[in-house]
């Protein structure tokens, strides 16, 4: 991944993504205010970096968590839990089958964002497009549920400067 840009976010766009991440995640975010954002523009998204960590990424114009991100800040919204034997194939990047979904946000809409996590320790695997509801995802017995984006090991995962 090439680097096209990098410069510190303004206070006033600062406090705007803030406050659309704090309306999808909640109070979680918050301990963002008093740190350095930097935006980095790379050949596929942008990366926003929180105290030079990679911790969210902006695609189609929406601001949302790395994998990184989302296991650092311990999110705990727009959550996806798959089976133990849907772990290693999350982790090579495949998108995720809805027989392999135990539970799933029940806010999800068909078009969000969503983290995957395992379901021993709940640790995030994937970030991910819904292909469905979350009530659907939990109950279909067949179909693509999600449409994987960046996965733990992948070049967003070793992403270093």
């Amino acid at each position: 991944m090439k680097v096209k840009s990098r410069v510190q976010l303004r206070k006033n766009a600062k406090n705007k993504m803030l406050k659309d991440l704090e309306s999808t995640f909640g109070e979680e975010m918050a301990g963002l205010e008093k740190k350095t954002l930097e935006k980095v523009a790379l050949d596929e998204f942008s990366l926003i970096l929180v105290d030079g960590k990679p911790l969210l990424f902006e695609i189609e114009e929406h601001l949302f968590p790395t994998v990184r991100g989302a296991l650092e800040m311990g999110l705990q919204k727009r959550l996806v839990v798959v089976d133990k034997g849907a772990i290693r194939f999350v982790s090579n990047g495949a998108d995720i089958m809805a027989p392999g979904i135990l539970e799933a946000d029940p806010e999800i809409k068909e078009g969000d964002f969503v983290i995957i996590v395992e379901e021993t320790h709940r640790k995030a695997l994937a970030i991910g497009k819904a292909l469905m509801e979350g009530q659907q995802m939990v109950n279909a017995d067949s179909g693509k549920a999600i449409k994987s984006i960046t996965h733990v090991g992948d070049k967003l995962w070793n992403f270093e400067f």
